[in-house]
């Protein structure tokens, strides 16, 4: 697989970043542990005050004014207090070099692509008032303490126009592979684009690789059990199963045209008016189609059918997590803002499922998702073991970026092989002589 310089570029800049986050965790290492902050109980309000930076990737809120919305709600509990935001479109990358600088803010959301034991080294571990009732125990956990509270919930599904499915004459939700495409089809024939893949946007594309391939099988740990083989790239197993799916959309031209456009805004808009007809993409996406002008009866929600088979599996996996910074200089009210947004504004709510897994669900689009029978797969949380591989081997799994150039491959088996010989690499292999 041909890789840019810029792409190079880019790794080795990472690489530089982790270096200097293992040199920023080992002075944090030898200092003194702090105890955990907590959010102050009511008698203590007056004593919270100050300012106090949100780093985030939600940058759509904070231009609508929705985070500004929970910042005035907060301070109406604590006059003193005042919330800031700042906005990073490219998170998975920026964090790690704000991180790196100890200019993270006072508040952000965890890296997923940094080893649970770094975790002490940039965050204040959470009390255990605050982290009851979370469903995702593995997750943001490292010695015992947890270092984060979930954002929300998602799980992942073909988001569907009604309308358009009328328009087409589809009548029945495809429960198989083949009924997929055979709706596909229709859509086509009806002048509606029938799955807005978002190739140009890239990030979309982690549907078609690495969430898929991790719930397929109903084993949460597919992608960790990968650091114990040489050759996991294959066409006849899971990876070669869901990126061949997205390659035969593309061939049947049942994916949008521009597909080298970032058009994640426009798609949302056409799904919206029914100008195309399907997503795959998570549940949080339903608010933003609504937001895009659909009206909440006209979009639904059901079981991505991967297969022929009876039955389909379905993730369950966790939005973000979001904690206090190590670097913090207000850390009290920095867990008093973390507290307040997760549990008392309806932030993880909207678009999302509950994070508590005692709450029950409350969108109608999610209700018609269970009503299939999904086999929910809970997901467990990446071992550090995968994300040092992911690093050695120069793959960022937190970027649809080379599932991007997987489905455009000009020969898929050689770009599995070119992906394998990295991961073996980095497993500290050798590739078998051709020499006799």
């Amino acid at each position: 697989m041909k890789m840019t310089k810029a792409y190079w570029t880019l790794q080795m800049m990472l690489l530089l970043v982790f270096l200097l986050l293992l040199s920023a965790g080992c002075e944090n290492r030898s200092s003194k542990q702090e105890p955990s902050a907590t959010p102050a109980s009511d008698n203590e309000q007056s004593s919270l005050s100050g300012n106090i930076l949100m780093l985030t990737n939600r940058i759509d809120l904070i231009e609508n004014g929705t985070m500004q919305g929970y910042a005035d709600q907060f301070i109406k509990k604590y006059p003193q207090a005042r919330v800031e935001f700042e906005g990073l479109s490219n998170y998975a990358t920026d964090i790690l070099v704000r991180l790196s600088t100890k200019d993270a803010g006072d508040v952000l959301l965890l890296p997923v692509n940094l080893p649970a034991k770094e975790l002490s080294y940039f965050f204040e571990p959470l009390s255990a008032e605050m982290s009851a009732h979370e469903r995702f125990t593995t997750f943001a956990t490292y010695g015992g303490k947890r270092y984060g509270l979930s954002t929300g919930t998602t799980t992942s599904g073909i988001v569907y126009n009604k309308k358009a499915f009328e328009q087409a004459g589809i009548t029945e939700i495809p429960q198989t592979l083949d009924d997929f495409y055979a709706i596909c089809a229709k859509l086509k024939q009806a002048g509606i684009i029938p799955l807005y893949m978002n190739y140009g946007a890239v990030w979309p594309l982690r549907e078609w690789g690495n969430n898929m391939v991790n719930y397929m099988t109903g084993n949460p740990d597919y992608m960790n059990n990968m650091v114990h083989e040489n050759s996991p790239w294959q066409l006849d197993n899971e990876w070669g199963q869901s990126v061949g799916i997205a390659r035969a959309l593309i061939a049947r031209g049942y994916v949008e045209d521009e597909l080298f456009s970032n058009s994640w805004e426009i798609s949302k808009t056409k799904l919206a008016k029914g100008e195309a007809g399907m997503y795959l993409s998570g549940n949080w996406t339903i608010t933003q189609i609504l937001d895009a002008g659909a009206a909440p009866e006209d979009i639904g929600f059901f079981p991505f059918p991967y297969d022929n088979g009876a039955s389909h599996y379905a993730p369950l996996n966790p939005d973000w997590f979001i904690g206090v910074s190590k670097f913090s200089k207000n850390k009290e009210l920095s867990m008093a803002w973390v507290s307040f947004l997760v549990k008392e504004t309806s932030y993880t709510s909207e678009g999302f499922l509950p994070a508590d897994e005692h709450a029950e669900p409350s969108m109608e689009q999610y209700r018609e998702f269970l009503s299939y029978h999904p086999q929910l797969v809970e997901a467990t949380v990446q071992t550090d073991a995968f994300i040092d591989m992911a690093n050695r081997s120069k793959l960022s799994f937190a970027s649809g970026d080379y599932i991007q150039e997987l489905i455009a491959a000009p020969d898929l088996q050689k770009a599995f092989d070119e992906l394998n010989e990295k991961w073996l690499e980095a497993r500290g292999g050798q590739q078998p002589s051709s020499q006799p």
